[in-house]
């Protein structure tokens, strides 16, 4: 389980770290008004600026997608991290020691700090090795990246650096920065020998790997010279940051480009990925030193959306894959071939929507670009073929199809390998492709599968399983029959909704997002039209429609809008203003009525009044509000229900009419006492009505009669107020 994070250490984060900082690293942001700021949204393609943050408030919302949150929220989604990883990030950015709930925690209390200290290590490594890469000695590390048409430019790009010759170049320069040597060893810097601690990485070029944060959390070396008796690639060695069936190098510089195109490039190397992305590839990235696994897999998921057609990767007429797609290359060697059918054997949901790009001449990104161009690496990703058909023609190709007996060899080859698909609808297209490929009957291919499936214990027999591996393994899985074949029949994938929800959620040790239960991605919410609004601020939270909301030219709906914004974004302005004497029933518009119960389920403007006070002596005027305006709106947040917190997000944001701050305090005043005075006026009708349908003699005649001229009176004053 995901450790627990004290409620208070999440709010602390919350507030101390800068909105407008941490959106600013990814978005342009210019002022839009008292308090806002706006740039292009990083979420959605947009030429004119929808995306707007208000740093008082600690909040973001997109006008054009209709996304919205807080900065954890921010990071989740633009980083694609889970709730605690996102906080724990925050937190080592703005120094908060954070702290776990007993019995909950899988991170010591003191972890954290060590975290950050290791980062910071790698940090200054980094620059070191960057520094180095510019002298003498650094020019065999030069013309390697040259002869391999990598610039200046390029090195920099990908952070390329050099270490120098020698045991302790590094480490004295670590140890001039402050860093123990316990520290330097748990970090993999260094290694440590009968003869004491020297570096790890000596006469190598250098390429940082960074986490999806673009923290770097380890390293990768090349060999260049003779006498190196290494191996040609070291790497970090596992740490308590670098683990690395969890890291995918390039993926800081692939994150935004993976979740706009929904496709994932794997390449072999480093100088893969850079020949990718230098290509125009910048969706690629590698692994550092192990097997694509099954960690990996739940890393692209995220990165991909998880959607539900994502997970289903239904393959269109195109050959694309609704939701996205991976796609492997490899060299055309038994090693590569072995090292793209390893994807056979994950979830084949996952392998569905899995394509392999192979180089028929064997060779790689970085050879293909040096040798025929950069457009040869883009052709080499466009020539993807479907894994399964993949996986069909490597077994195919161990046998000789020319003649009978290897025809015959090929269909016991290549029958558990279709068996193996579960996909009931795939698994019979496939089967009907092999007779294809084999040049023998559909009806002869069709039973050899079938009987591979029953020997395997496999979909195709009881109805239990996934049938055979193209290593001859099985897998037990139930099949499902909801198989989409390809218009162009080359090629196919699974359909299918594959909804769900997230459940019930469990606690994180933080607010609930957006009026969820507490916890990391798990509040509560399911999906919508195979998009996953777990982490969105917009109308379609888990499935629930958003309650109605008025178009723009309705009067009384943007009265009603107007006075949120002023109470969500101005509440020092509508303490004691009579906002909180409201009746329930003042709001028309149903969205807004929602929104108007959690402010008063959040005690009202005169909470924010409460907390104003209470903080000023300590914090001062201007800090005191600050921090009362951002405690506020994520207490009304916090009671908001369902996908109401989106709309409270939306209102908190949105630029309000007035922009003069001297003419701030007057327009806030002027829209609630209209809003009240409407109010009274909706009652003054129906007492009007109440009185004509009442006898004169009737003994309740007087008092309503009394209550309309009150209420008269209360109008006309509002009026002189105004």
């Amino acid at each position: 389980m995901a450790g627990l994070i004290k409620r208070e250490d999440v709010a602390a984060v919350r507030e101390r770290a800068r909105i407008d900082e941490i959106v600013g690293a990814h978005v342009t942001l210019k002022p839009a008004g008292v308090g806002s700021m706006k740039g292009l949204c990083p979420f959605h393609d947009e030429r004119t600026p929808s995306f707007h943050v208000r740093p008082q408030l600690g909040l973001w919302h997109c006008f054009g997608c209709d996304e919205g949150g807080d900065v954890i929220s921010f990071v989740q989604k633009i980083d694609h991290l889970p709730f605690s990883e996102a906080v724990e990030h925050l937190a080592g950015r703005v120094g908060i020691q954070l702290r776990y709930e007993d019995g909950g925690s899988t991170r010591p209390a003191n972890e954290h700090g060590r975290r950050q200290r290791l980062l910071d290590a790698h940090r200054v490594a980094e620059e070191y090795f960057r520094e180095q890469i510019s002298t003498p000695e650094a020019q065999i590390a030069r013309t390697f990246l040259t002869e391999r048409s990598f610039d200046r430019a390029a090195a920099d790009m990908f952070g390329v650096g050099y270490a120098p010759q020698g045991w302790d170049h590094l480490l004295r320069h670590l140890r001039g920065r402050g860093f123990t040597e316990p520290e330097l060893i748990a970090s993999g810097l260094v290694s440590q020998g009968n003869r004491g601690v020297y570096d790890r990485f000596r006469g190598r070029l250098i390429w940082p790997i960074r986490d999806i944060t673009g923290d770097t959390i380890g390293f990768g070396a090349r060999r260049l010279h003779e006498d190196d008796q290494g191996p040609k690639y070291l790497n970090t060695p596992e740490t308590p940051i670098y683990k690395k069936s969890q890291v995918l190098y390039g993926l800081d510089l692939a994150k935004r480009a993976i979740a706009k195109d929904k496709r994932v490039v794997v390449v072999e190397g480093y100088t893969d990925v850079m020949a990718a992305h230098l290509s125009g590839v910048g969706t690629a990235i590698a692994t550092c030193g192990t097997a694509f696994g099954s960690d990996h897999v739940r890393i692209v998921r995220r990165l991909l959306g998880d959607s539900a057609d994502a997970a289903a990767g239904v393959i269109l007429a195109s050959g694309s894959a609704r939701g996205g797609e991976i796609i492997f290359t490899f060299d055309g060697d038994a090693a590569g071939q072995k090292a793209a059918l390893r994807a056979f054997n994950e979830d084949q949901n996952f392998a569905s929507q899995t394509f392999v790009a192979v180089e028929p001449t064997g060779l790689d990104p970085c050879d293909l670009r040096i040798q025929r161009g950069e457009g040869a690496v883009r052709d080499l990703v466009a020539s993807r073929q479907p894994l399964f058909a993949f996986a069909i023609r490597s077994v195919l190709a161990q046998v000789d199809l020319d003649t009978a007996e290897g025809r015959v060899a090929g269909l016991r080859v290549a029958a558990p390998v279709v068996a193996g698909i579960r996909d009931h609808a795939l698994r019979s297209e496939y089967a009907r492709e092999l007779a294809g490929w084999l040049g023998m009957d559909e009806a002869s291919v069709r039973r050899a599968v079938a009987a591979a499936a029953r020997a395997s214990g496999g979909p195709g027999g009881s109805g239990q399983g996934g049938g055979s591996r193209p290593d001859g393994s099985t897998r037990s899985e139930s099949g499902r029959p909801d198989g989409a074949r390809r218009a162009d029949g080359g090629g196919y994938g699974q359909g299918g909704s594959g909804q769900g929800s997230r459940g019930g959620g469990s606690r994180d040790g933080g607010p609930r997002d957006r009026g969820g239960s507490y916890g990391a991605d798990s509040r509560g919410y399911g999906r919508q039209g195979g998009r996953d609004n777990a982490d969105s601020g917009g109308d379609r939270r888990g499935g629930q429609s958003m309650p109605g909301r008025p178009g723009r030219e309705d009067p009384v709906g943007r009265l009603e809008r107007q006075v949120l914004e002023v109470v969500l974004q101005l509440p020092m302005h509508a303490v004691g203003a009579g906002f909180d004497g409201l009746a329930p029933d003042t709001f028309t518009v149903p969205a807004y009525r929602a929104v108007h119960d959690a402010i008063r389920a959040a005690g009202g403007t005169a909470a924010f009044g409460a907390e104003l006070e209470r903080v000023s002596a300590e914090l001062g005027h201007d800090r005191a509000t600050a921090h009362a305006a951002s405690w506020w709106a994520e207490q009304v947040r916090e009671n908001a229900v369902g996908p109401v917190a989106g709309v409270i997000t939306e209102l908190a944001v949105a630029p309000l009419p007035e922009d003069r701050p001297e003419a701030l305090g007057a327009y806030a005043r002027g829209v609630l006492l209209a809003l009240i005075e409407m109010g009274v006026t909706r009652q003054i009708a129906d007492l009007k009505g109440r009185l004509q349908r009442t006898e004169p003699t009737d003994p309740t005649y007087g008092e309503v009669f009394a209550e309309l001229v009150a209420l008269e009176s209360r109008r006309r004053a509002l009026r002189v107020e105004e």
